[in-house]
C-alpha cells in the first residue's frame, strides 16, 4: 500500500526515522491555550501572570511563559534587549528537578548518562545527555551533584522521571528516585552578577561556571548555579520547598532587580541559537544521534563503565568514521536572507537545494540576530550538503521572505554563532583545539 502524501507535505528524506517530523506547513493558527486542571501550574505561574505573561506552552506538563512584552510593543525583540543589555529573569519551574539518592547514587546516575559522572564533584553540575539503547536522546538536562550520594536531573522538555523509575526496576540500584518541590528561576545578562550578589553576597562572584552554591535568600533555602539558556553571563536559583516560598523568592528578585533595570522575561531563544545551544523536541529529540546534533563531545572515547546506549553509539560512530553514518540528515547552523524573523516559527521551515525547489531538508530554529545583523538557524539538511560554506536555500512564509513565494539564499556556517560570555563544554573544547569527542 502506498504512502499517502498530504499536499503540503513534503517528502524530505526520512528514512531513518520511525516517526517523521510532520512538515506540513499550517503556520500560525487562532488556537487559544487552555488552561486546566490537568496541566500543572507552577508555584511562580500567578507571578508570572502579574508580571505581564500573555501566552505560554506546555513543556514537561507544566504551563510555560512565552512572553510578556505584547508585539505591538515590540514583543521578543524588546525581550532580547533586556537580555543583552541588562538583567532578566524567567520563570523556568518547568525545569522538573528529579533527585537521585542513596548509597548507589553515583553508580545509577553513572549508568543512564553518558558522560562519565565519576568525574563529577559535589557542588558541581554538568550538561549531559542520557540515550535509549538506540543511542536516541531523551533529555538533556543540567545535571548537579549535591554531594557524594545527591543528584538532581534539572530536566528539559521529555519527561524523564518514570525513564529512571523503570530503568530501576530491573538494576535495582540502592537509590530513592523522584520528583521534590524544588523549582528553579533564571537570572540572565550581563548584570546578573550584579544582582546576584545583592542577593547573596560577595560569594556570588566566587561561583564558577557549572558551579554550585549553598545559602538563602531572603530566608529561603536555594541551591545556585551559574549556569542558564543563554550563553550571557547568568545563574539559576532553585528554591527548596517552592510551592511554600515562591512569593517571597520572587519578590526579593523584584525588589533588588530594580536598581539593575531587571526585566521578567521569557525564555531567550533568540540568544540561546546564537549561541548554538539546543532544544529538545525542537532540534532534536530520541530518535536523534547526538553525532548529528553537535553534541559528539557527550559520548567519551575513555569512559569505562558501561551506559545505555553506548554499543549503539560506539556502532554509530564508528559507521561515522569509515564514512557511511547510520542517519540521513544532521544539524547544521544556516545564515539565511529575508526580513528579520522576530517571532517563534509555527512550522518546521523547508531548506532546498541552491539550484533545486526540492525540498531536502527543514529549519528546527529560526531568529533573527542583531549582533550579526542577519537572520541565523539550526536546520537538518542531508549529510552531503551540510559541508561548511555549502549553498542552500529556505522557503520562508510571506512574511519573512524577501520576495513573497521565492525562497532566500542560506549558506551552512559554524555554530556558536557569536561568542559566548559563558562557553560550553563544546566550544571550551574547540578553543583548544581538542576532539570534541574524546
Amino acid at each position: 500500500m502506498g504512502q499517502h502524501v498530504h499536499p503540503n507535505y513534503p517528502t524530505v528524506d526520512q528514512s531513518d526515522r520511525s516517526v517523521p517530523i510532520n512538515l506540513r506547513q499550517s503556520g500560525p493558527t487562532p488556537v487559544e491555550l487552555l488552561i486546566s486542571t490537568r496541566i500543572r501550574k507552577s508555584p511562580y505561574w500567578h507571578l508570572s501572570v502579574e508580571a505581564g505573561c500573555w501566552r505560554a506552552e506546555v513543556y514537561n506538563r507544566v504551563y510555560h511563559p512565552r512572553g510578556y512584552v505584547r508585539k505591538e510593543d515590540g514583543g521578543a525583540m524588546v525581550e532580547y534587549d533586556s537580555l543583552v543589555n541588562h538583567v532578566t529573569m524567567w520563570d523556568v519551574a518547568v525545569e522538573r528537578q528529579i533527585r537521585v539518592q542513596g548509597p548507589d547514587a553515583e553508580a545509577f546516575v553513572d549508568f543512564v548518562i553518558t558522560r562519565d559522572a565519576t568525574k563529577i564533584p559535589p557542588m558541581r553540575a554538568r550538561y549531559v545527555i542520557l540515550c535509549n539503547d538506540k543511542g536516541g536522546i531523551l533529555n538533556d538536562p543540567v545535571l548537579l551533584r549535591l554531594s557524594d550520594d545527591e543528584f538532581w536531573f534539572s530536566l528539559s522538555d521529555s519527561d524523564l522521571m518514570l525513564w529512571l523509575q523503570g530503568v530501576n526496576v530491573g538494576k535495582r540500584f540502592d537509590v530513592s528516585i523522584g520528583e521534590i518541590d524544588v523549582c528553579p528561576v533564571q537570572i540572565q545578562g550581563p548584570k546578573s552578577i550584579d544582582l546576584m550578589t545583592d542577593l547573596i553576597g560577595p560569594d556570588a562572584a566566587t561561583i564558577p561556571s557549572y558551579g554550585l552554591w549553598s545559602g538563602t535568600v531572603a530566608g529561603c533555602e536555594v541551591i545556585v548555579s551559574q549556569t542558564g539558556f543563554t550563553g550571557e553571563k547568568g545563574y539559576e536559583i532553585y528554591l527548596r520547598d517552592a510551592t511554600l516560598h515562591a512569593e517571597t523568592l520572587w519578590n526579593a528578585v523584584l525588589e533588588a532587580g530594580k536598581r539593575h533595570e531587571l526585566a521578567v522575561i521569557a525564555p531567550a531563544h533568540h540568544r540561546r541559537v546564537a549561541a548554538g545551544i539546543l532544544s529538545w523536541g525542537q532540534d532534536m529529540d530520541a530518535e536523534t544521534l547526538p553525532f548529528q546534533t553537535n553534541l559528539a563531545y557527550q559520548v567519551p572515547r575513555t569512559k569505562a563503565g558501561d551506559y545505555i546506549g553506548k554499543g549503539a553509539l560506539e556502532s554509530a560512530r564508528a559507521a561515522m568514521e569509515a564514512g557511511s553514518p547510520p542517519w540521513t540528515h544532521r544539524l547544521v547552523g544556516l545564515v539565511l536572507g529575508g526580513k528579520p524573523i522576530d517571532e517563534y516559527a509555527p512550522d518546521f521551515w523547508l531548506v532546498t537545494g541552491a539550484t533545486d525547489d526540492k525540498p531536502i531538508g527543514y529549519v528546527t530554529s529560526p531568529w533573527y540576530s542583531p549582533e550579526l545583523e542577519t537572520n541565523i538557524a539550526m536546520a537538518f539538511v542531508p549529510n552531503a550538503l551540510s559541508e561548511l560554506g555549502t549553498a542552500l536555500r529556505v522557503r520562508l512564509p510571506d512574511a519573512y521572505a524577501a520576495k513573497p513565494g521565492e525562497p532566500v539564499d542560506a549558506e551552512v556556517v559554524d555554530m556558536p554563532f557569536r561568542e559566548s560570555v559563558n562557553p560550553n563544554t563544546r566550544e571550551r573544547l574547540k578553543q583548544r583545539g581538542l576532539d570534541a569527542a574524546v
